[in-house]
Parts: structure tokens; C-alpha cells; sequence
């Protein structure tokens, strides 16, 4: 019987991830510098999907207060859709918290989007884990999501740089180095 349903979640898993779009884990190309005459210049810092992100949009945070996303102009962004119920997304949170911490005076805004939690659930999330940036009411903004989307799951991460073009993209749960050189390679 165990065999069973192991060979059944086997079968589920694949079928899963069959049906994902192409293109769906989006490949990530870190950003590298050649010295050429005594300088470095930067050759590539964004993927090559790279688009605008779209500035024109005002939200709730989890304290009841307008966010305008047009205050991100001209600073590095890590925008991360999650869930209070998301497993990977508790996971990166706290490194979240950390890079705000640490990036902020170098220009990096880090800001949450929960996808379908109430203000409620977003607050206490955000009191469990100390979080120090905005944290978004993103529950019946179906245009914001996709503005940015589509989005297939959580967590989903966007890393735009200082001229508003998303460069980097991760579905799913990356690493905390990744998320770390992404930030370092648009600072």
C-alpha cells in the first residue's frame, strides 16, 4: 500500500512539473566584469527576459498605509511574492530581513507581497519573523499580480535594478547566496 502511494506521488510530481510553461524557472545570468584598460566595466547584470517593471500601483501594507511603488524609482528593489502558509517562504524571509538591513543604505528596498493572506495574517507573520520592510496586501489585486506575472506560485522573486528593469527572476526558493549576488551585482 506505502508503494502504492509513493509511485502515485512520483506520478503526480511529474505531471506537475510537465505542465509548467518553458521558461518557467527562469535561467539567472550574475553579472560579470572584464578589466579592459585598467577598468572594469560591467558586460552583462540582467537576465535576458529582462522587461520594465511596472511602477504605476498603489497598495495596502500590513499596518493600513498607502504604498506607492513609484517611491522605488532609482533603487534596487527584491520584490517577493509569498505566503504566510508558504513553507519555502519562511525560509527566506529572514534573509530578506537581513538584506534589508544590511543593503538599505546602498539603495535596496526590499518589499513583500502576500498573495492571499488578510491584513491580519500578514501582521502577525510579520511580528513573528521581525520584519523590517513593507509587506503588501495583495488579496484581490489580481491586476498587480498580473502586472508582474503570471505568477504560478510561491515564493516568486523579481530583482529590479535602479532603472526599473526587472533583471532577475526566481520561481521558487533560491538560495540566499543567489538572492545575495543578484543584489550585489545591481547595487
Amino acid at each position: 500500500m506505502t508503494l502504492r502511494w509513493i509511485i502515485a506521488g512520483m506520478a503526480a510530481l511529474a505531471l506537475a512539473l510537465l505542465t509548467l510553461p518553458a521558461g518557467f524557472m527562469a535561467s539567472h545570468v550574475h553579472a560579470h566584469r572584464v578589466v579592459s584598460g585598467g577598468e572594469a566595466e560591467m558586460l552583462q547584470a540582467c537576465d535576458a527576459q529582462a522587461k520594465p517593471a511596472n511602477y504605476d500601483f498603489t497598495l495596502e501594507d500590513q499596518h493600513g498605509e498607502e504604498f506607492d511603488f513609484k517611491n522605488l524609482k532609482g533603487k534596487v528593489v527584491l520584490l517577493n511574492f509569498w505566503a504566510t502558509w508558504c513553507g519555502p517562504c519562511k525560509i527566506e524571509v529572514p534573509w530578506f530581513v537581513e538584506f534589508a538591513e544590511q543593503y538599505q543604505g546602498q539603495g535596496l528596498e526590499v518589499v513583500g507581497l502576500s498573495i492571499d493572506d488578510t491584513v491580519d495574517k500578514i501582521q502577525d507573520f510579520a511580528d513573528d519573523y521581525d520584519v523590517n520592510y513593507p509587506m503588501l496586501v495583495g488579496l484581490g489585486r489580481e491586476d498587480f499580480l498580473e502586472a508582474y506575472g503570471p505568477i504560478w506560485g510561491v515564493p516568486m522573486t523579481f530583482v529590479i535594478d535602479r532603472e526599473g528593469i526587472v533583471c532577475r527572476t526566481h520561481a521558487g526558493i533560491a538560495t540566499k547566496e543567489e538572492f545575495e549576488q543578484d543584489i550585489k551585482d545591481l547595487l
